[in-house]
């Protein structure tokens, strides 16, 4: 647990929870995902004008496609550059899945799809290399869609993109099997039922989906 615990972990708990799953090499990149994530998110969710939040989404796009070529003084892109086994221009579709949500609500199922494969499935797939798998973009979609459907201020956009969110199952490595078991349990749940993140069978379910892969 101390090698958790001096890590940079990301704001969200469960994510932060999701690391407990991953081998110790492993979670500092992790980490480091769920954090890039996270900031673009923050990016949106700040952006009152349209214009604004495509130039600051346009800077990290190309901040994170000169890597190599320029100095970074952001202290994610510094980890990104010090980070082996990143494919950073496999990154760069998340960027183009956040700028979805700057179009007008509500967005419609095909910009839904959209944001559910270039944020979703790329985050999942950059993952899902890191700890060794092969594909985990149809559990990556669905995570994507059903946070996207708890934080989304319209009730149309969230019902369809909860609606959308389907996945089939199958083992995964363990700290998206996590994510994933929960965003299913809140898809099951629905919109009208609190999302208490720490509620004792939120956490039992985390738990047995870090044990199984399921």
């Amino acid at each position: 647990m101390a090698d958790i615990v001096a890590l940079k972990l990301p704001a969200d708990p469960e994510r932060a929870l999701s690391l407990a799953y991953a081998p110790p090499a492993v979670r500092p990149a992790l980490s480091m995902l769920w954090r890039l994530d996270e900031r673009l998110g923050e990016i949106v969710a700040r952006t009152e004008t349209p214009a604004v939040g495509q130039m600051q989404l346009t800077w990290w796009h190309e901040a994170l496609r000169n890597l190599s070529t320029e100095p970074q003084v952001d202290p994610i892109l510094v980890e990104i550059a010090r980070t082996p086994g990143i494919d950073r221009d496999a990154l760069l579709p998340l960027i183009d899945g956040w700028e979805i949500l700057l179009d007008p609500l509500p967005l419609p199922d095909e910009a839904l799809i959209r944001f559910a494969e270039a944020r979703g499935a790329t985050l999942f797939g950059v993952a899902a290399k890191l700890l060794g798998h092969s594909n985990a973009g149809e559990a990556g979609r669905s995570w994507a869609l059903v946070d996207l459907a708890f934080h989304v201020s319209d009730r149309d956009t969230a019902r369809r993109a909860l609606a959308l969110a389907s996945y089939s199952g199958g083992r995964l490595p363990k700290p998206l099997a996590v994510l994933t078991a929960l965003a299913m349990y809140d898809r099951r749940r629905g919109l009208d039922k609190p999302r208490r993140q720490g509620a004792p069978l939120r956490i039992a379910r985390a738990m047995l989906a870090g044990l199984t892969g399921r």
